[in-house]
C-alpha cells in the first residue's frame, strides 16, 4: 500500500453490505466503481450481477484485480480517475442511460472528484460513497449552517444527499487518524437540473467572499463577467463597467426578492439559480458586445 494514493481497506464486511445494499443496483445495472483496491467491493457488486468498471490507480492492486476477476462483467481502467474518467464517460451506461457509482474515496481528491463529475455533466443515477466526515458534512448543508459553501450547494443543485452511517477508524486497514462517512446521492429529475449557465461560476464567486454582504460579492462577480467580455478595456471603459455591475446586481436582488445585506451563505440553491438566471439574461458590459 502507498500512503500517496490515500489507501485505507474497509476491512469491515458488514458495513460493506450496508454500503452495497445502499446502492440499490439491479441485475445487469453499470457500475463505476473508484479505488477498489483489492476488490472485496467488487466482488459484492458482482455477486449482485452489475457490470463493472472499476478504476484503481496502484498498479500493484491492479495486477491482482485482473488474476482476482476474469469476468465479461468487469473492466479495469488503470491510472489516476482524475485523469482517466472522462474517456470512459459513456462506457458501463446501459439502454436507459443509468450508471451508478460506488466508492471509498480516496480523502485527498474526494471534493474534486465529485466535483469534477458535476461540472462536466457526468451524472450518475445513484452514488453511494464514504468520504472523510467533515467532507460529509459539507455535502449535506442546508444554507445558514456552518458548513455550508459552495460545495454543498454543487452536490445539491444534481443530488438529494442523504448522509448514512458514521464510520470509525476501526472499520479501515490502515486506520485513518479521522472518522468517515457513508452518503447516498440520489440523482434529482432532470427538471430541477436544469440550472442556468452563470449558477456554477456565480456559486463559486459569490462564496469566495462569503462574509461580505450579497450585494457586494454579486457586484465583483458581474464586473468580472463584464470584463471578460471586454479583455484590454480601457481605465474609463472599466469604470463603466464596474458602475454597471453595482446597479445590475441591486436590480438582480430586487427582481429575485433578497436582500441585499444577506450573506452567500444564507442563499438557497433557488435563490443562487435566480440570481445567475437574471445576470445570463443581461447585457454586463457598456455598449454593444
Amino acid at each position: 500500500m502507498r500512503k500517496k494514493h490515500g489507501q485505507n481497506f474497509l476491512i469491515n464486511p458488514a458495513i460493506r453490505t450496508k454500503l452495497l445494499d445502499a446502492l440499490e443496483v439491479q441485475d445487469g445495472a453499470g457500475v463505476w466503481e473508484i479505488g477498489p483496491g483489492l476488490g472485496a467491493m467488487t466482488a459484492g457488486l458482482l455477486e449482485r450481477g452489475a457490470r463493472v468498471t472499476a478504476f484503481e490507480i496502484d498498479p500493484a492492486f491492479a495486477q491482482a484485480l485482473r488474476e482476482f476477476f476474469d469476468s465479461d462483467l468487469f473492466t479495469l481502467v488503470e491510472g489516476d480517475v482524475m485523469k482517466t474518467w472522462l474517456a470512459y464517460n459513456a462506457a458501463g451506461t446501459d439502454a436507459n442511460g443509468e450508471l451508478f457509482l460506488l466508492g471509498n474515496l480516496p480523502y485527498n481528491i474526494a471534493a474534486a472528484l465529485l466535483a469534477d463529475f458535476i461540472e462536466k455533466g457526468r451524472f450518475f443515477t445513484r452514488l453511494v460513497v464514504t468520504v472523510q466526515k467533515e467532507v460529509a458534512q459539507r455535502m449535506a448543508a442546508k444554507p445558514g449552517s456552518p458548513d455550508y459553501s459552495s460545495f454543498s450547494v454543487l452536490c445539491s443543485s444534481v443530488y438529494k444527499v442523504t448522509p448514512l452511517s458514521v464510520i470509525k477508524p476501526a472499520a479501515f486497514y490502515p486506520p485513518p487518524r479521522v472518522d468517515s462517512q457513508g452518503l447516498r446521492l440520489d440523482l434529482l429529475p432532470s427538471a430541477a437540473r436544469c440550472l442556468p449557465r452563470l449558477f456554477y461560476p456565480l456559486v463559486r464567486g459569490l462564496f469566495s467572499a462569503r462574509r461580505k454582504t450579497v450585494k457586494n460579492t454579486l457586484t465583483a462577480f458581474a464586473a468580472s463577467v463584464a470584463a471578460k467580455e471586454k479583455p484590454g478595456a480601457p481605465a474609463s471603459i472599466g469604470e463603466a463597467i464596474n458602475k454597471t455591475a453595482a446597479n445590475t446586481a441591486i436590480e438582480a436582488l430586487r427582481h429575485s426578492g433578497i436582500a441585499a445585506e444577506r450573506r452567500p451563505e444564507t442563499l438557497s440553491i433557488d435563490e443562487f439559480a435566480a440570481l445567475a438566471d437574471f445576470l445570463g439574461n443581461r447585457e454586463l458590459g457598456v455598449g454593444s458586445r
